[in-house]
């Protein structure tokens, strides 16, 4: 495989940043390829070279695989990084970068595959016999539904067998409920995914959201970076993440990144990726939950733990290179914790507020990251996700990130649009979050924004 010289990145925003900054530490160039909304943007002024690939409208723009091919073929860049979302976990991208002699800095087709169809991947997943939810098999009617769910028993969560990041996914509590919630999230799924096709798992209350960070090569060496906790949600959207995860015992942990190892391992798992766990904390149980096949938006958190720079080591694993470190050399220090700073009124229910920043002073100091894409005199465009930042911060111990985390936040100053800085700032302040004690539904049942 010849050395990667030019990347396309087919994406924009923060994760452009971040992959531009990496394509420079190793002496490769990049190409941006933005939409008629972001020619002007920061990723674009930092970007070797810029192509405007379509209008501001992702379905134009960023979710159009042939689009992003014939730039990159035009642009004569060697690989395509997809960053995440868009088309970073659609199996056709990278399909078609091998049918064109480019280089895609992710997992290969069979693997996205693999572990695109949620119900798929539960059913390979349990044959390796590492624990899953109690669930269905696919469900296609509500007739069917509502058996599964007798049989499951309530409360149970439908889920999008295509889907991800929440979408398609809704809790039912009751059987009266069950009908209208099967429509919604059918209608949903069908919406996000072209796929109406659901299936459905016990839902645990007292859960907590544990992921675990893997590398693959294609000389057949895996490790794990160990776990994030991301169970501070809202609409099953992550809003904080951290490592470790609090409460989480060693030997808990062992074996969910043994467990995340071995499901790397059984599909020959190249690249970045993240696998997925609910842990049922009134058991001192693990489930399996999904695997995603790219970088994640809370890879920060585990860089600043480790010391390693996963998207610098994407780009050497995808050019053919091993993984430049063993298991026995991660030694994770202290502990990091990630917010995400959206464009959003919290006291609105988090209605986005798109505009123009008049003022964009993030913090600084020991032990802070900004990843962003924002500066003062940047317009929110109304057409995409509404992340604006990502403020990371780290310590020694989970209090002293706690603390540079809270101080942080009281000095991230942002005007001319609305952010969830504030909202955040008080969650962080709140005493269950000081002392850990949390899970998926604590937001949405304990914390009401004012």
């Amino acid at each position: 495989m010849p050395v990667i010289k030019r990347v396309l990145i087919a994406n924009r925003g923060e994760i452009a940043v971040r992959v531009i900054r990496a394509c420079r530490q190793l002496g490769v160039e990049s190409v941006l390829a933005a939409s008629e909304a972001d020619v002007n943007s920061l990723p674009a002024r930092m970007a070797d070279r810029v192509l405007c690939i379509g209008a501001a409208q992702s379905a134009a723009s960023y979710l159009s695989v042939s689009t992003m091919v014939e730039a990159a073929l035009g642009s004569q860049s060697d690989a395509i990084h997809p960053g995440y979302g868009f088309l970073s976990e659609q199996p056709e991208l990278s399909q078609a970068c091998g049918d064109n002699r480019l280089t895609f800095i992710g997992p290969g087709p069979e693997q996205i595959k693999a572990m695109g169809d949620k119900l798929a991947a539960r059913q390979s997943v349990a044959k390796l016999g590492i624990p899953v939810v109690p669930g269905s098999a696919l469900i296609d009617e509500f007739a069917t539904a509502s058996h599964f769910a007798d049989e499951v028993g309530y409360p149970v969560l439908l889920k999008a067998a295509a889907g991800g990041g929440g979408k398609g996914m809704k809790a039912v509590h009751r059987p009266e409920e069950l009908e209208t919630v099967f429509r919604e999230a059918s209608a949903e799924a069908r919406s996000a995914f072209g796929d109406d096709r659901l299936y459905l798992e016990s839902f645990i209350p007292n859960a907590r959201h544990i992921e675990v960070q893997v590398l693959g090569d294609r000389h057949g060496r895996y490790v794990h970076l160990f776990e994030r906790d991301c169970s501070v949600q809202r609409r099953y959207q992550k809003l904080i993440e951290e490592s470790p995860s609090p409460g989480l015992s060693d030997e808990l942990r062992e074996e969910l990144c043994q467990s995340a190892l071995r499901i790397a391992e059984a599909i020959q798992y190249e690249n970045a990726g993240t696998v997925e766990f609910i842990l049922d904390q009134d058991k001192e149980r693990y489930y399996f939950l999904e695997m995603n096949t790219r970088i994640q938006v809370e890879h920060p958190v585990t860089e600043m733990t480790t010391g390693i720079d996963l998207v610098q080591e994407q780009i050497r694993v995808a050019q053919g290179d091993p993984i430049s470190f063993s298991q026995s050399q991660i030694a994770p220090v202290g502990h990091a914790i990630e917010c995400r700073i959206n464009a959003e009124r919290p006291e609105d229910d988090f209605r986005p507020s798109p505009g123009r920043i008049t003022r964009w002073q993030p913090p600084e100091g020991p032990g802070i990251r900004v990843d962003s894409h924002c500066h003062e005199g940047y317009t929110v465009p109304p057409y995409y996700d509404s992340l604006l930042a990502k403020l990371i911060v780290a310590g020694d111990t989970r209090m002293e990130a706690i603390a540079r985390l809270q101080q942080a936040l009281a000095s991230f100053h942002v005007e001319g649009v609305d952010t969830t800085i504030p909202f955040l700032a008080s969650l962080v302040e709140r005493a269950e979050f000081v002392a850990g004690r949390l899970n998926t539904r604590w937001l949405e049942t304990v914390v009401k924004p004012n």
